[in-house]
């Protein structure tokens, strides 16, 4: 993988991480076009979705503050309710990652096939949440548990995190802007975990990937830079009801995906 590469692969991750096109998907699709093997260790994945992470920080550091100041407070109150509820989402996809990550790492070589199946997933998801109506339900445990049952279904290649997350919130009738700011807020620990454990394995390393410093630093600032516009881009897309304008992308892309496998 050259800087170019890692460059074209970073701002295909920044983008497709926060719109409603599944990142890994898009990623996938990517490496399949411009002809890059797969490695056997995840670095690159990693540090492009390090970089989203960044960029999510960036964008909801007042938020992340606030949040880290009630809960300090050491108080029952509502800070410290929205960061519990941030922890019961998780326990779908720590379950995932506990008992099922092996399973999981192969779905991600059965090739285009199934990226285009599970776009298609994401396109119905995206057009349900489109007609259902318009809800105006807070973030609570129940509800944040069944958006993180989605967001553990999303580590399937295809099937978009956000897009999952978001239309299941608002398919149960959470108001679009907290289940905008839930559905960003939600994946940081997650991610960030899954980092600090590869490192912690040994397996964060140029070396191991056979992938130079340069593309790795190239591949983190555009994933970086384009998850900013896309993070941004997508809580004003959420507000003003225009999801349904994804889950024509995703059909076509998936359509796409699935007769490009056949060839």
């Amino acid at each position: 993988m050259d800087w170019l590469d890692a460059l074209i692969l970073g701002i295909v991750q920044g983008l497709t991480e926060f719109l409603p096109v599944s990142s890994s998907g898009h990623l996938l699709l990517s490496k399949e076009i411009l002809g890059i093997q797969n490695t056997d260790n995840l670095t690159f994945e990693i540090t492009v979705h390090a970089a989203t992470v960044l960029s999510t920080l960036t964008v909801f550091r007042k938020d992340i503050l606030k949040l880290l100041n009630g809960l300090f407070k050491f108080e029952y109150n509502k800070e410290t309710r929205y960061i519990l509820a941030i922890l019961v989402s998780m326990i779908p996809v720590m379950i995932v990652g506990l008992f099922f990550k092996d399973e999981v790492e192969k779905l991600f070589g059965e090739g285009v096939m199934l990226v285009g199946i599970m776009l298609l997933v994401t396109a119905g998801l995206l057009f349900f949440s489109h007609i259902s109506k318009n809800g105006k339900k807070p973030i609570t445990y129940k509800n944040a548990f069944i958006t993180g049952i989605a967001q553990a279904c999303a580590v399937l290649p295809g099937l978009s995190r956000s897009g999952a997350t978001i239309s299941t919130g608002l398919i149960l009738g959470v108001d679009r802007n907290s289940i905008a700011r839930f559905s960003f807020l939600m994946v940081l620990i997650p991610v960030l975990g899954e980092a600090f454990l590869e490192l912690v394995k040994g397996e964060f390393s140029s070396a191991e990937s056979q992938i130079s410093t340069v593309p790795l630093m190239v591949g983190f600032f555009g994933a970086y830079v384009s998850g900013l516009v896309a993070c941004k881009l997508m809580i004003k897309i959420v507000t003003q009801i225009k999801l349904y304008w994804f889950a024509i992308y995703c059909t076509a892309a998936g359509i796409v995906a699935i007769v490009y496998s056949l060839i």
